[in-house]
């Protein structure tokens, strides 16, 4: 329960931070949403119209009372309303989101497939060509950068073969490329984590001596190293998750898949800044709880670690 105080605290902590420097930074920033919304680059506009939109909005106020009223509102759970679209935000996210967790799912799906079995057969065979063809794989996938390879994706399987397509959402063949190219960096990551767990895993004195007793190379592997390597996986899995969920932003627009991503980036062209400060406090939100949800998973992977917890006590 004391984890769960802290945890929450220091949710409180960030979504204040954020809310902070999101709203000043959204002050600072070049351009007038005044303008933006009143379409001043293709329709005249008086002075009038102006100063009536600048109040109805409480931009004619100071910028602390304009930050406490939006603070408000975020308390209520109310993000207000976007300037483009007049649909609360919480809307706006809501039809969003769950675009972005299939495409998630899609990439967590391609980073499971590759990097449990690389990282198994790397840490299995050390030096050997396994693990050799997993340090190559982990070397490709930390350097290329993914918006790279969804340009080579594209154009390979979308262009010239014609086999996927390259945009758009809806099917199972369009999840196919975004997937693999978010999937891909991460699985080259996860790999070489997941060897460097099972190594140290299998060199542990409890493996070395149910060897000795007998007990099935297999049974060791998956029943007591894998769980133990987990660990360090699961606390980078974490940060992970909550950046995806929070948004890929790159892959989105490349892929044109109308996710939390790409919201954010057309807020940000248009200047919609209750939608912007609703994406940037959503995102510090996922983060936090993935790493609440990832803190408390860790006792229930390792015993060891809640027995070393109720001995201290």
């Amino acid at each position: 329960m004391s984890l769960i105080r802290k945890r929450l605290l220091q949710l409180v902590l960030v979504v204040l931070f954020l809310s902070i420097f999101t709203f000043g930074l959204m002050k600072m920033a070049p351009g007038d949403p005044v303008l933006a919304i009143l379409n001043a680059d293709e329709m005249i506009v008086t002075d009038a119209d102006q100063a009536k939109l600048r109040s109805s909005l409480g931009f004619d106020q100071p910028i602390y009372v304009q930050y406490v009223q939006w603070m408000t509102g975020v308390v209520q759970l109310d993000l207000g309303t976007s300037y483009m679209s007049g649909k609360p935000v919480w809307n706006e996210i809501a039809a969003r989101l769950p675009i972005t967790i299939q495409l998630t799912f899609g990439a967590l799906l391609v980073m499971v497939c590759l990097s449990v079995p690389l990282g198994i057969l790397s840490a299995r065979y050390p030096g050997k060509w396994p693990d050799q063809i997993g340090r190559i794989f982990a070397l490709v996938g930390a350097s290329i950068p993914s918006f790279w390879l969804g340009l080579m994706l594209i154009y390979v399987f979308a262009f010239k073969l014609q086999l996927l397509p390259s945009t758009g959402m809806g099917s199972f063949s369009q999840m196919v490329l975004p997937s693999i190219t978010l999937g891909f960096s991460l699985a080259a990551v996860y790999a070489r984590l997941l060897r460097a767990g099972l190594i140290e895993s299998l060199s542990q004195d409890y493996i070395q001596a149910g060897r000795a007793r007998g007990v099935k190379e297999w049974r060791l592997l998956w029943l007591h190293a894998f769980r133990a390597a987990l660990l360090p996986v699961i606390t980078v899995f974490g940060l992970s998750l909550g950046s995806l969920l929070g948004g890929a932003v790159v892959i989105e627009i490349l892929f044109s898949w109308p996710g939390l991503g790409s919201m954010a980036v057309e807020a940000i062209f248009s200047r919609d800044y209750p939608v912007i400060q609703g994406y940037v406090l959503l995102t510090g939100v996922l983060v936090v709880v993935m790493n609440l949800l990832v803190d408390l998973s860790y006792y229930f992977i390792d015993p060891r670690i809640k027995q070393g917890k109720e001995k201290s006590v």
